[in-house]
């Protein structure tokens, strides 16, 4: 019989003691013991878009594929139809003009962008600004890569901004990159052109890089905003645009950053040494989605996802939770009620009495504690059906 055992001499890095497994890849996994037991568990925890995207990325793709001459690698900076088309979208739907053969660099996601970004501008034991709360990859990928984190508080009654009179009192040195995301992920908090005029000058002074993540600006949103809109931005900023929620092609891993064309070239520098560039078909695909119309963007970023808004109040409601109506993207975020101890006791509640899979506020941070989030990724009729399931369970 094959030895399975693992010789006990060879140890792990010593990175990992200050990771953890992803938490949807842990809770996935019990959440597929239960449907394997015949549970049928509705998930409304993740934001992986469930719609396709247009009919022209789709054709696009399908047409580029069938020829003989688009299979080989491809180059890391991206083919030039990509980068005009990433200039294109800026310039038409934030009035940003930028370099297509300078100033972006496609990307495979957003998430391996934040990996880049930091290999790119920080050392081991340089400090990386990082919101509270706030998506857990700008934590635990500055961890494996031995920055040191900084949070900095994200709070209900300053609209989920940050607090610029608290970041002048913290001790800066030693800090190269400041992660922000808006519009905001998880609260919903709206961008705002005043927010983004106190980053960039923000960072001009401090010497340090605002890294923007702007992947929700189109979704429940017309008021569509980009840092680099902001004069003096592309000194110190860089945005990603990711196409997984915008466009509807999370599993296709497309997305982009701008900047400044020194941080572009640093970051290729980085990218150049670790993949090998994009599947030509899906470059091409994706430089057709980007001419997506109005009318798309109009039915597929906001009808759709306000009538599950809708549905997602009441589930709110239902669980005793409030809420800010004014909030925007894929998701909902509400805070439990004050008789609930941990919102950890509501979210298993629901997972395992009403079989609905929530996402409890606390991994996005101690700001998260008493908070829960609602995903829109899943058809009205499941959303009904999860609102019914509460209900019941909740009587």
């Amino acid at each position: 019989m094959e030895d399975k055992q693992y010789n006990p001499h060879i140890r792990p890095a010593d990175r990992l003691n200050y990771i953890q497994e992803y938490y949807f890849s842990v809770k996935l996994k019990e959440v597929a013991r239960m449907n394997a037991e015949g549970k049928d568990i509705i998930s409304l925890a993740i934001g992986s878009p469930d719609m396709p995207p247009s009919p022209q990325t789709i054709e696009t793709l399908c047409e580029a594929a069938r020829r003989d001459d688009v299979h080989g690698y491809q180059p890391t900076m991206g083919i030039p139809e990509l980068r005009q088309a990433m200039a294109d979208f800026y310039r038409r739907w934030y009035g940003v003009d930028l370099d297509p053969n300078s100033e972006i660099q496609p990307l495979i996601g957003s998430k391996e962008g934040i990996l880049h970004v930091t290999l790119a501008l920080a050392n081991p034991g340089d400090r990386v600004l990082v919101p509270n709360p706030g998506y857990p990859t700008y934590t635990s990928l500055s961890k494996i890569l031995g920055c040191r984190i900084t949070y900095y508080d994200l709070l209900p009654e300053n609209d989920w901004q940050p607090d610029f009179y608290a970041l002048e009192q913290t001790d800066l040195t030693g800090v190269k990159i400041m992660w922000t995301n808006y519009p905001n992920m998880p609260t919903g908090a709206n961008a705002k052109r005043e927010t983004y005029e106190k980053l960039v000058d923000f960072a001009l002074r401090h010497d340090l890089v605002v890294g923007n993540d702007n992947p929700y600006s189109f979704i429940l949103n017309r008021e569509r905003l980009s840092i680099l809109q902001v004069p003096g931005a592309k000194r110190c900023c860089i945005e990603f645009n990711s196409m997984s929620k915008s466009h509807n092609m999370p599993g296709w891993r497309m997305g982009m950053l701008a900047g400044n064309a020194e941080f572009v070239k640093w970051v290729l520098k980085v990218k150049s040494n670790i993949d090998s560039g994009m599947f030509r078909p899906m470059q091409l695909a994706a430089a057709a989605a980007y001419a997506n119309d109005e009318a798309w963007h109009e039915e597929a970023n906001i009808r759709v996802y306000a009538e599950r808004r809708a549905l997602a109040e009441e589930i709110m409601t239902t669980l005793g939770c409030t809420f800010d109506p004014k909030q925007v993207g894929m998701f909902l975020w509400g805070r439990i009620p004050d008789d609930c101890a941990h919102v950890e006791e509501l979210t298993e509640k629901v997972l395992h009495e009403a079989r609905v899979f929530l996402t409890p506020g606390f991994i996005f941070g101690s700001n998260g504690y008493s908070y829960i989030r609602i995903s829109l990724c899943a058809k009205k009729a499941k959303m009904a059906e999860a609102l019914d399931r509460i209900r019941a369970a909740f009587r």
